[in-house]
């Protein structure tokens, strides 16, 4: 499963490279081309259970990009040991602040972003293979930076939470509380680091 992970995330590396060379307005040096499109993958979701790749576009002129992300849950270290199989699906469009640098894909940024989670998982309360099925709308805040094709993609944010719950919580993208005491399955929190490449 993890030489299919590694094999998948090349081919669409190697796809979307591929396709890049429209994509970027001319500069005189590598490091100030503005490049539009980039490809990413979630820092650490690995250790989380799950392989998380990104796909974003710049929109030149309006400050804007859309991004989509699609991860393969069971792609990674199982730490609640139940065994999940599934995917997350989600999509986030950036609002970056007018006033940074003249790079497309780089700056302070206002994203809401709807996500869709869908596993299947062993529930330790049961003992039965359990659906976990959940949709949430976040808002999130962040920055991200460009250095020549290298870039990296920082945020935290919430948002609202409808669906069916895991019974750790976790949903593969987003967490319900579940902190001092108290549980709310329709408040969720989102947080992580992307890295990845400019094309």
């Amino acid at each position: 499963m993890k030489r299919a992970t590694i094999s998948l995330f090349c081919i669409i590396v190697f796809s979307l490279s591929a396709l890049a060379g429209p994509a970027q307005v001319g500069r005189s040096t590598h490091e100030s081309q503005d490049y539009l499109n980039s490809v990413k993958i979630t820092f650490l979701s690995w250790l989380s259970g799950s392989t998380k790749v990104s796909y974003e576009r710049a929109l030149p002129g309006l400050n804007q990009s859309g991004e989509l992300c699609a991860s393969l849950i069971s792609a990674g270290y199982d730490k609640y040991n139940n065994d999940p199989m599934g995917f997350t699906v989600r999509y986030g469009h950036k609002f970056f602040t007018p006033d940074r640098d003249d790079k497309s894909l780089m700056g302070f940024y206002l994203r809401p972003e709807l996500m869709y989670s869908h596993y299947y998982y062993n529930c330790q309360t049961s003992g039965q293979r359990e659906l976990a099925n959940m949709g949430a709308l976040l808002g999130t805040v962040g920055y991200q930076y460009v250095y020549g094709r290298f870039l990296a993609d920082f945020w935290v944010g919430g948002g609202y939470a409808v669906g069916n719950p895991a019974e750790t919580n976790y949903h593969h993208g987003f967490e319900l509380w579940h902190w001092f005491g108290k549980e709310n399955k329709n408040l969720a929190m989102s947080f992580s680091i992307r890295l990845g490449l400019c094309f």
